[in-house]
């Protein structure tokens, strides 16, 4: 079945589509053979990556859950825990992997908006002896995604990895949204990603790449990854053609999610207005914009249909909540249809 493109897709920022400019760099990337590190702007957006976040080598991937699940197969044994938030993306949307491809287990913590405190990561660590599985890794997501785009305090991270480190636990961020928490905080990536031993960025979405991760750590954890990059299929050939959407995403995308952030606040505090909807606009930090229907009279799946009629498009997540996210293919103007939009589907209910 083919589904036509909504003219406003604010289904999520993987929805944005390459620049005419990054198009130009993606067709004019020296190659070479990625398997065999022998591509050149592989190896370029990978030294950009280590240099942004701190660390010593770095790993490109074809996509986010593949940095999130090759980094916990280098950082686990079978049998082993994972200690992580109760909505993280790797428990709920990446098909059940970390039992699949690494055999671990997964301690979930409650807490607002998709973070935990390093009192909650102390008292998950499970004792020592052979009827427990091993506390082995602490993972955490930075912006938090069903969080609502909420961003960490480097603080917290740092307790968090202390607390980790204390008792000889491995450390991972999944920054998929790290460079939106970077321009919305001020704080550089290295300062957030600096407690962690592995952490990764996603080119594919607010940076407006077609497709790619890279997940950056030491050298030896890199040279391990290495070897499960392989196992899960993830090694690549000429891949310059996608390294270099990514390079010129991290040149020319970073400072513009300033925008996506004011769209997004934007976007809430006219849906504020709208009878029926519930939302705290002053809780929008990034580019996430939760927001619950359950007053209008609609589910939320019946809202996400009737705003498609108007070329609109949002994600229902439940029976009640939905989700938008704003991105560099969504200006201003559309915003405010999208708006508009939701308030004709609302006051036609």
């Amino acid at each position: 079945m083919t589904i036509d493109r909504p003219r406003i897709d604010l289904y999520s920022d993987t929805q944005t589509r390459p620049s005419r400019a990054m198009r130009e760099a993606m067709a004019n990337a020296e190659v070479g053979d990625e398997q065999r590190n022998e591509d050149p702007t592989v190896r370029e957006l990978c030294s950009m990556v280590a240099e942004l976040l701190g660390k010593d080598a770095a790993l490109f991937l074809p996509s986010g859950t593949m940095c999130n699940e090759v980094a916990y197969r280098t950082h686990t044994q079978p049998g082993d825990e994972i200690i992580l938030h109760e909505t993280s993306h790797s428990l709920h949307f990446e098909g059940g992997a970390p039992a699949a491809l690494s055999g671990v287990m997964l301690r979930t913590l409650p807490g607002e908006r998709g973070m935990f405190t390093a009192d909650q990561v102390h008292g998950a660590i499970r004792g020592d002896g052979p009827h427990f599985q091993r506390s082995r890794l602490v993972s955490v997501e930075n912006t938090t995604n069903l969080g609502g785009g909420a961003v960490w305090s480097v603080d917290e991270l740092d307790d968090i990895s202390e607390v980790a480190r204390e008792h000889g636990l491995a450390t991972h961020m999944d920054g998929a949204r790290l460079m939106n928490a970077v321009v919305a905080s001020g704080v550089p990536a290295s300062a957030f990603a600096r407690g962690y031993d592995s952490a990764w960025i996603d080119m594919s979405k607010g940076l407006g790449a077609p497709v790619g991760g890279v997940l950056a750590g030491s050298h030896e954890f890199i040279a391990e990854a290495l070897r499960h990059k392989h196992q899960f299929g993830g090694a690549m050939r000429q891949a310059g053609i996608i390294a270099a959407a990514g390079v010129y995403a991290l040149k020319h995308n970073v400072e513009r999610l300033a925008d996506d952030h004011d769209n997004a606040k934007r976007f809430a505090r006219l849906i504020a207005r709208i009878d029926g909807i519930g939302i705290d606009p002053d809780a929008i930090e990034t580019n996430i914009i939760y927001f619950d229907v359950a007053d209008t009279g609609l589910t939320a799946p019946q809202v996400s249909e009737r705003l498609l009629e108007h070329g609109v498009r949002i994600g229902a997540m439940d029976e009640h909540l939905m989700r938008a996210v704003t991105h560099l293919d969504v200006d201003t103007a559309g915003v405010e249809e999208a708006a508009e939009a939701l308030r004709a589907v609302i006051g036609s209910a």
